[in-house]
């Protein structure tokens, strides 16, 4: 597909993005290649076989002479993390420090966004929402922690490098060609392997009464092309919709959107002892700095994912 942009552009910026193979940095991608508004970015990947943590970084680096870097290489699974806590630190902390001293070694000089979760606030009184930048983390997984962590060493990063540093807190994020693991991505599978008359008209859930503030991952993807741009070095943004969503509000949609009838069961095993129950995001800093706000209406996400899980499961 060809892209012609609406306006002139003096040159087209080569973008480092790491992590490109998982869900936002497909999205990245994707939206690089067709949308009209990411145009002046070109994705220049890493070799395939070369981790972030490898000592081979800095002359790969150094050889696709970046002007931006999008880091978004990590390991995400809160669940996962409990059982391997070790490589979780190894990837997103140790790997984020190999990338950064890649980056001096290679002699960028350009900008790096750091990418890294709301999840690192943890548990927020319900008075206390929305959440803004200056909430206190409370990281409550060995994911959040190191996230937090490896956002710190940006920060320190950030205040002598010689290159700046842009840091990114994304909310829960929604959108097509996302994994099962997640809760929405979850329903939209099982809704339309049921529209698909490929299950039963039974849906397994957890709680569906938190909410939670969720966000278009195309609509997130611009938001990081615009933290490129006109984000504050060293400076923290929520990347979030501001909009506060029952997840039953979420599977009721699908469940109209695909015409679908089903009885739905809550599995006492997807249930999370603890689990924040409302969490809504305060947007007001990235909207003042960037002009950046979430603008994909949520029916039309959902609908979106359906139509990609429809696609996924043709040949099941």
């Amino acid at each position: 597909m060809v892209v012609r942009c609406h306006y002139n552009l003096r040159v087209v910026r080569a973008l480092l993005l790491t992590g490109h193979s998982g869900f936002a940095g497909c999205s990245v991608r994707s939206v690089i290649a067709t949308d009209p508004h990411a145009c002046g970015w070109q994705v220049a990947l890493l070799p395939a076989d070369l981790d972030i943590r490898s000592p081979e970084l800095a002359g790969a680096i150094a050889a696709l002479h970046p002007d931006a870097v999008l880091h978004l290489a990590a390991r995400t699974s809160v669940a996962e993390s409990f059982r391997d806590p070790e490589g979780y630190f190894d990837v997103n902390v140790q790997g984020t420090w190999n990338l950064l001293r890649a980056l001096r070694s290679a002699d960028f000089r350009g900008r790096f966004l750091y990418v890294g979760s709301g999840d690192c606030y943890g548990s927020v009184d319900e008075n206390a929402l929305p959440i803004t930048e200056s909430t206190p983390l409370r990281p409550r997984s060995p994911y959040a922690v190191s996230k937090a962590a490896a956002e710190a060493l940006c920060y320190q990063w950030s205040q002598g490098g010689s290159f700046e540093i842009v840091l990114a807190r994304p909310f829960n994020q929604i959108g097509p060609g996302q994994d099962a693991r997640f809760a929405v991505a979850a329903f939209a599978g099982q809704v339309a392997r049921i529209r698909a008359g490929k299950a039963p008209p039974l849906l397994e859930v957890g709680d569906l009464d938190v909410t939670r503030d969720l966000t278009d991952v195309r609509d997130v993807v611009h938001a990081y092309l615009r933290l490129l741009d006109a984000g504050g070095n060293g400076t923290v943004y929520n990347v979030a919709s501001g909009r506060e969503t029952r997840i039953r509000d979420a599977l009721e949609t699908l469940l109209e959107l695909a015409g679908v009838h089903a009885n739905v069961v809550v599995d006492p095993a997807r249930l999370r002892p603890g689990e924040q129950r409302r969490a809504v995001a305060d947007v007001t800093l990235i909207e003042r700095d960037t002009g950046w706000r979430a603008t994909t209406p949520l029916a039309a996400s959902l609908a979106a994912m359906l139509d990609d899980w429809s696609k996924r499961i043709q040949d099941e």
